[in-house]
């Protein structure tokens, strides 16, 4: 199943707190609870001012899908293509 990455743009995201992040958290999760195992949630990186999340998800439309349910914001979603590491030769 492909893979992707979401760009989130939410000022300040850096400083929410962990209740404001468990808040989101419990949101995605309940989402993804009714879209049912085709899209699941990987991990998320928190900057000062955007969300990275990963997904892996049939599409781009169940990426954006979920993005709607969840009232998130969707800014950029793309497809990984390839995975490289210090190790890749």
């Amino acid at each position: 199943m492909p893979k992707y990455i979401i760009e989130r743009n939410i000022p300040g995201a850096g400083a929410l707190d962990r209740q404001q992040l468990a808040a989101i958290t419990q949101t995605s999760c309940n989402v993804l609870k009714g879209m049912g195992p085709q899209i699941q949630w990987i991990e998320s990186y928190v900057t000062d001012d955007k969300i990275y999340c990963v997904y892996i998800a049939p599409d781009e439309a169940t990426i954006r899908e979920h993005a709607r349910l969840g009232q998130f914001p969707a800014d950029s979603v793309q497809a990984v293509r390839s995975v490289i590491d210090p190790t890749y030769t």
